[in-house]
This record gives C-alpha cells, sequence and structure tokens, in this order.
C-alpha cells in the first residue's frame, strides 16, 4: 500500500508541477514559432518582457491592485476576525459561514453580481464605472475572507489572560491591543496578507468582469493575447510570477515553522 501511495502521489504532483516545469524550462528557449523545440539556451524572451508595454503595464495594474487590496484587506479582515473571536459560539458560527461564502461561490458568479452592481451604482456615482476602483473593491471584498480564515487560529490560540493582564498592569485598550493581540496573532496576518496578495494576483474571472476597458489586469491581457499566437515572453513572466509567489510561501513557511518552534519552548518552560 505504501508503495502504490507513493505511486500515486508522484504522479498528481507530476501532473500539477510538470507543466510549470515545461514553461520555465522553455521561457529559456530561443525558438519563437515552435517554442516546445529546444533551440538555443537564451535570455532573449526576457529582455523583450521588459520591452513590452502592454504586458508591463498590464503588470503594472496587476501589482498595485493586489498591494492595495491586500493591505485593506488584512486591515478589514484582521478586525473582523477579532470581533468574531469576541463573539459567542452560535453567533461566530454564523459569521464564519457567512464569511466562506465568497471563498465557496463560483468566481463567475461573484464576478457577473459585481458587475451588475457596479452598472447600477455607476447610474447614480459615476465614481464606480468599471474601472480601477472598481476593481480594487471587487479584489478586497474577496480577498478579505482568507484573512479572516488564517487569523482564526492564531486567535484560538492566544491566552485571553494576557491582555487583562496588560489592562491591569497600566495599558489602555488600544495599547494593549497593539502590545499584546497583534504580536500573538501576526504570523496570521503575515499569512493572510500572503494569502490575499497570491490570491488577488491569480484573480482572472473578477476581474475580468470588473476591470472595463481602463484597467486591464494581467490575467485578463493573457487571455486576449490566446486569440493569437502566444510569444515566449508570456513563458518568461510566467516564470518570473511563479518565482515569486514561490519566494513568498516559503518565507511565510519558514515565519510558521520559527512561530511554532517558539511556542513548543515556550511551553517547556
Amino acid at each position: 500500500m505504501k508503495t502504490l501511495s507513493r505511486i500515486y502521489n508522484v504522479i498528481i504532483f507530476g501532473l500539477l508541477y510538470f507543466p510549470i516545469i515545461m514553461v520555465i524550462v522553455f521561457s529559456f528557449n530561443s525558438a519563437r514559432y515552435t517554442p516546445m523545440e529546444w533551440k538555443d539556451f537564451s535570455l532573449q524572451w526576457y529582455e523583450k518582457l521588459f520591452q513590452n508595454e502592454e504586458i508591463l503595464n498590464a503588470l503594472s495594474v496587476t501589482l498595485q491592485v493586489a498591494l492595495i487590496s491586500t493591505l485593506a484587506a488584512t486591515v478589514i479582515g484582521t478586525l473582523a476576525a477579532i470581533g468574531i473571536h469576541a463573539m459567542n459560539r452560535k453567533l461566530r458560527r454564523v459569521m464564519l459561514t457567512i464569511n466562506n461564502f465568497p471563498m465557496v461561490n463560483p468566481e463567475v458568479v461573484s464576478g457577473v453580481a459585481f458587475m451588475l452592481l457596479f452598472v447600477a451604482l455607476a447610474a447614480v456615482l459615476p465614481v464606480f464605472k468599471p474601472g480601477f476602483f472598481t476593481l480594487c473593491i471587487a479584489h478586497v471584498t474577496f480577498c478579505t475572507p482568507y484573512v479572516v480564515l488564517q487569523i482564526m487560529p492564531k486567535l484560538r490560540q492566544t491566552d485571553g489572560r494576557l491582555y487583562e493582564a496588560a489592562l491591569d498592569l497600566g495599558c489602555t485598550p488600544l495599547q494593549a491591543f497593539f502590545k499584546v493581540t497583534i504580536p500573538e496573532i501576526l504570523p496570521g496576518i503575515l499569512t493572510g496578507a500572503l494569502m490575499a496578495f497570491t490570491m488577488s494576483l491569480d484573480d482572472f474571472a473578477i476581474s475580468y468582469f470588473t476591470a472595463g476597458s481602463s484597467a486591464q489586469t494581467l490575467s485578463v491581457t493573457i487571455y486576449s493575447m490566446v486569440k493569437r499566437p502566444v510569444t515566449p515572453e508570456i513563458y518568461a513572466l510566467s516564470t518570473l510570477l511563479f518565482g515569486t509567489v514561490f519566494v513568498l510561501l516559503l518565507l511565510a513557511n519558514i515565519g510558521q515553522v520559527r512561530d511554532i518552534s517558539r511556542r513548543s519552548k515556550r511551553a517547556r518552560r
């Protein structure tokens, strides 16, 4: 059984990662029209990538939206998680169920719903005309539940007596919040922020329906390029994005391991 389990894992992970490895390998291939045939090792597609204004503009919009939505979703998600944690069990269960709706709801449905909402609001408030602003609102909305989901376990692990002790020692509620609560749940906040950044960077369906024509994200731009032959510049861009996300997730995992080891040492004392 162990052998079959290992073979099964190899097949599954192979199907998941082999296409990504192929993209990375052929981003260094000098062939243009037959990228699946190796010609020579070359960095020309990385050079041309940074000369392609269409892709660079889309990348700039994507990163701006990801950073803004990550910052906003992290703040809102942190406050929401603390508020939900302070509720009684029944109300907390209801709020967590509501929080999970955007994650289990199909993105196409969410994207169409956002589009209809913004079109209706734009008739009264022109600021809601599909563009960069509506794109940020949509991304903040679907990123926030992931932040809440990452912070809630950390709040369950915290000792509420530490906050009360800080108040007894003379801290104001705001001082105790920043000096006790935030440091205790900081790993969850960082993990939630990384998750929000990754989800915003990766999103297509919601961006497609809410961006309009003035703020095209990278995923929407690549989708429009599929209608014509895709150049290997996309391979180079995908390699850079994969490397960036891989490093961020690696740092997040290292932070979690350090947090676990720190808590285990504290428990031994």
